[in-house]
């Protein structure tokens, strides 16, 4: 949604797996500056973004990744997490910081912002102002702001490092 108000076309989309409970999702998402067309999957990531450490476990996450590809990884250790993967990957303890600001580990917040302060794709303010229309409640949009500054601005000291 940030991305759209920033003026670029997006297309995200979920697969699921046969099963109806506990199997790892995989979503994409496309951003480009000229109109989507393709409508499948993304098989030459130049990002993944792992909510779930565990999955690591059973999935190659990193297939596909494009040689200057970046895997951005809810994990406790960046360099643990470089070691498993071999690839140039970024960590951010999402679980622990979501158990800290929500009371319950929900990461999809921090990795929003993780990966947009990474990336520099779209503006704090934008992702803010996203997350305070997505939530209505007015409590749990400012717990999930605060978590998205954090993330961001954790992941933009190290955007020109990577």
């Amino acid at each position: 949604m940030a991305a759209f108000k920033e003026g670029y076309y997006t297309l995200s989309f979920p697969t699921f797996g046969a099963e109806k409970r506990g199997t790892p999702v995989a979503s994409f998402l496309r951003v480009s500056d000229k109109p989507i067309v393709l409508r499948d999957e993304i098989y030459s990531p130049d990002y993944v973004v792992v909510l779930d450490p565990t999955v690591m476990d059973s999935i190659n996450v990193v297939s596909g990744l494009k040689d200057d590809g970046v895997v951005i990884a809810n994990h406790p250790s960046e360099e643990k997490l470089r070691e498993k993967l071999r690839v140039k990957a970024v960590a951010i303890n999402a679980t622990k910081l979501a158990i800290e600001h929500l009371g319950r580990p929900i990461t999809n917040t921090v990795m929003v912002g993780a990966f947009a302060g990474l990336t520099g794709l779209v503006k704090l303010e934008t992702l803010k102002r996203t997350i305070v229309e997505w939530f209505k409640n007015p409590t749990i949009a400012e717990k999930n702001v605060a978590l998205i500054e954090l993330a961001y601005r954790e992941m933009e000291k190290r955007r020109d490092r990577l």
